[in-house]
């Protein structure tokens, strides 16, 4: 079996839910440190590999994975223990309808790319882009209180992919000075989580680069 390599960014969210997903699988793996600010994920050679030029992109077992929910869903399917994603159709549906509240609806709009956008070609304020952020933050945190449990995580006694999810987010939300205060049932999720070593070592500040 070929050596499993991640290409990531250390602050990215997308790179955050995959470390997580190996450190809970418990797949050793070499980190590649690819940085965004540097455009080290649009170099020529990286591309050829990985044509979006985006972070994470996870080697394993001879492939060149992209996009966390695919990775994940991989390692789910090829070593399910511990199993992030459910086996049961209606079960696995509602997992990743909250999922994607994180994935496709909330992230999407606010990762470095897009903030970059809004100022250099959009030519918005800080101000106005640090608004934009928290918008969209509260948005999917809203919905997302709603469906959370009152006792225990997402995934019941064990994390799931929504409790990937939403880890990497409240980092974000908390890096912006957001107040958390309207989402209880979040926060103590995700103090829940932190207390979890697979978590705690995906934190970013633990893999930043020196």
């Amino acid at each position: 079996m070929s050596e499993t390599i991640l290409f990531d960014y250390w602050r990215s969210s997308a790179s955050y839910r995959v470390r997580i997903a190996l450190n809970l699988k418990q797949i050793a793996y070499q980190a590649v440190p690819t940085d965004l600010l540097s455009r080290a994920q649009k170099a020529p050679d990286y591309v050829a590999r990985n044509p979006q030029g985006l972070v994470p992109m996870l080697h394993i077992d001879g492939h060149d994975l992209s996009q966390s929910l695919a990775i994940i869903d991989y390692l789910d399917a090829t070593r399910p223990e511990p199993r992030l994603i459910p086996a049961d159709p209606a079960a696995r549906a509602a997992m990743l309808a909250r999922a994607m509240i994180i994935i496709a609806d909330t992230h999407p709009v606010n990762n470095l790319r897009m903030l970059q956008y809004l100022k250099s070609e959009m030519g918005q304020e800080q101000r106005a882009i640090d608004d934009w952020y928290k918008h969209w933050i509260a948005e999917g945190f809203a919905a997302l209180e709603a469906l959370a449990p009152e006792t225990g995580l997402f995934g019941g006694t064990s994390p799931d992919l929504t409790d990937i999810c939403l880890v990497p987010q409240v980092a974000n939300a908390r890096r912006f000075d957001m107040d958390l205060t309207p989402y209880p049932r979040l926060a103590r999720i995700d103090a829940e989580l932190q207390a979890i070593p697979a978590f705690a070592d995906a934190h970013p500040d633990r893999v930043k680069p020196a």
